[in-house]
């Protein structure tokens, strides 16, 4: 059955002016679940400005005359045969609305690329109960989960020793460096649950787009002349909890047991330190075929925040 919003309701695509109202809406929502805003004006606009993001296709937000009551969107990277959505309402009549529409825009972006089908992935706060019933009962099933790893910076830390043979290469102006980075996170993420591999102009023009981001907070460590790990950080939560972020973390295969990813994280601890931050986080999937959750414990980080991905299949 088609979900039918009140008369009183409109609807229209997002853009970018949206933002401020977007960021009131899901402050809103993560408030009354995890107690905090948990989101920026700048995420707002990132959001509504992701290259290959379509707003009049891909988007719809949903009004009770001047408020912004819904807002619903999918994404696709890469070949778009995994996909994630974002549904942000306190009305469930809207939230039926909006999954209906992207579940309808998800079995056409599975046409569109040969799919026979595609994966579509919501993230849920794990506190949200009431959330993943409902989500199961539009046929999504738990994917995996999610910690937000944390640690404080309480007293100064010490920079740490580079492994022997190490060079390390702070920052990435041209592109030989960007693609050497970009190479590593495809090999290093291969197989690991929602990671979409991306040419490296759709990554470039993601990084550059995104506002917390910039060349300078990539990382490359070389070893025998070749890049084998990388470590991209930003600014992400810098403006609502002073923390450096570490977005991605990638060791090749054939250089793992060498330290090298204690050492950058240890080495971004020191830097963030340094810069007055009062701790650094990253998000680790507890079901990592690596054992990264155990890595980033053994040098102190520690959980805060359970996050679980809800995934179901789409058919074109």
């Amino acid at each position: 059955m088609t979900a039918v919003l009140p008369s009183a309701y409109t609807v229209r695509p997002p853009t970018k002016e949206d933002a401020q109202a977007l960021l009131e809406l899901v402050s809103d929502y993560n408030t009354s679940v995890v107690g905090f805003a948990d989101y920026t004006l700048e995420d707002a606009e990132d959001q509504l400005t992701e290259p290959g993001f379509d707003p009049a296709r891909d988007g719809w937000l949903v009004f009770e005359g001047e408020t912004m009551v819904g807002y619903g969107a999918v994404f696709g990277k890469g070949d778009h045969g995994q996909l994630d959505l974002d549904i942000v309402t306190m009305d469930l009549g809207v939230e039926t609305y909006l999954l209906e529409k992207i579940l309808r825009r998800s079995a056409e972006f599975a046409r569109e690329y040969g799919h026979s089908s595609v994966q579509v992935d919501a993230v849920n706060y794990q506190v949200d109960a009431a959330r993943r019933d409902r989500f199961a009962g539009y046929g999504f099933q738990p994917g995996t989960t999610f910690h937000r790893m944390r640690i404080e910076h309480d007293v100064p830390v010490a920079a740490p020793v580079v492994p022997d043979g190490v060079t390390v290469r702070r920052g990435a102006p041209d592109e030989a460096s960007q693609r050497a980075g970009h190479a590593v996170l495809n090999e290093s993420f291969e197989g690991q649950f929602g990671f979409t591999p991306r040419s490296f102009e759709e990554w470039r023009a993601a990084q550059e787009n995104f506002s917390a981001f910039d060349w300078s907070q990539l990382t490359l460590l070389e070893l025998d002349g070749e890049v084998v790990a990388m470590r991209s950080c930003t600014n992400q939560f810098v403006e609502d909890e002073n923390c450096g972020y570490i977005g991605r973390l990638g060791v090749l295969e054939k250089a793992r047991g060498k330290g090298l990813a204690k050492f950058l994280l240890r080495d971004q601890f020191a830097v963030d330190a340094a810069a007055g931050r009062a701790g650094t986080i990253l998000h680790v999937d507890t079901n990592n075929p690596t054992p990264a959750l155990g890595v980033y414990l053994s040098v102190g980080m520690q959980p805060t925040l359970v996050m679980e991905v809800l995934r179901r299949e789409v058919t074109a």
